[in-house]
């Protein structure tokens, strides 16, 4: 499992909120967990956005993996998790050619040679009730096949590249702003 956290006391830019922090006593953590909890969906948001291009899935797949843990007033940290493996090539838009599969894992379309969804030959093929899968054959037999993987791994691609940047940005951005927000609201 991998992840992504705002955690508030890691956070620069944000010492000068002392002040008015001390001033609201008892209703802080409240600004604070609101102002975390705002800014880690805002951040989310770009995630879902960066790790759709980066691996080449669709977004809902995207969606459904990344699980978030909300900040809570005696727990200010806002978690994104996912987890997973290798992901099957057939969620990469995958459609037969005469050469093989072609797919699109990392966001780059390519044909995987010898590759196969469905049987017989071209151009009467018909499907094989194996899901839609992409196999190869093992050997020079018929049997026996491998599904094929694509390499990408949702949990590893989250903590890398252009996904961590775009948190990184959106947390710098918008964290110190929510915060005066709340802060300004409470103070009113």
């Amino acid at each position: 499992m991998s992840g992504l956290a705002i955690r508030w006391h890691a956070v620069a830019g944000l010492k000068r909120f002392e002040n008015q922090i001390g001033a609201l006593g008892e209703k802080a953590p409240h600004a604070l967990q609101r102002a975390v909890a705002r800014t880690g969906d805002m951040a989310r948001t770009q995630v879902v956005r960066a790790l759709t291009k980066q691996t080449g899935l669709k977004r809902k797949v995207i969606v459904r993996a990344v699980t978030v843990t909300r900040p809570s007033f005696g727990s200010l940290n806002y978690v994104m998790r996912t987890r997973g493996g290798d992901i099957a090539l057939k969620y990469f838009s995958a459609r037969e050619t005469r050469k093989g599969v072609s797919a699109s894992p990392f966001g780059k379309r390519k044909v995987f040679a010898g590759t196969f969804i469905k049987a017989g030959r071209f151009p009467s093929r018909v499907s094989i009730d194996m899901g839609g899968h992409v196999f190869l054959r093992s050997g020079t037999s018929r049997f026996p096949v491998e599904k094929q993987k694509s390499g990408v791994v949702i949990p590893a691609e989250m903590v890398k590249g252009r996904t961590a940047e775009a948190f990184q940005a959106s947390v710098r951005a918008n964290l110190p702003r929510r915060v005066e927000h709340e802060l300004g609201r409470l103070l009113k």
